[in-house]
C-alpha cells in the first residue's frame, strides 16, 4: 500500500491532499498518482504530485502511532 500527497493550488490559496494508492511497487503508485494528477486538473484547482511513499498504516492516528510520539 502506498500514500500520495498532493499539493492543492487555486489562485492564492494552496492546500495538501493525501490519497492511498493501490499498487505492486513504487513505480507503479507514482505512475498512477501523476496519471490522478493530470485527470483532476480539469478544473480551477490545480493538483500537483508532492511525492509517494509506501505506508502500512497510513493516515491512522490510532494508540501504537501515539506511543512512537512519547505520549
Amino acid at each position: 500500500m502506498f500514500m500520495a500527497e498532493f499539493k492543492l493550488r487555486y489562485g492564492d490559496m494552496k492546500w495538501y491532499v493525501r490519497r492511498i494508492v493501490e499498487a505492486s511497487s513504487i513505480e507503479e503508485a507514482e505512475e498512477k498518482s501523476r496519471r490522478y494528477a493530470e485527470l483532476m486538473n480539469r478544473g480551477e484547482v490545480r493538483w500537483e504530485l508532492s511525492y509517494v511513499i509506501e505506508a502500512e498504516r497510513p493516515l491512522l492516528l490510532g494508540d501504537e502511532e501515539l506511543r512512537k510520539l512519547g505520549a
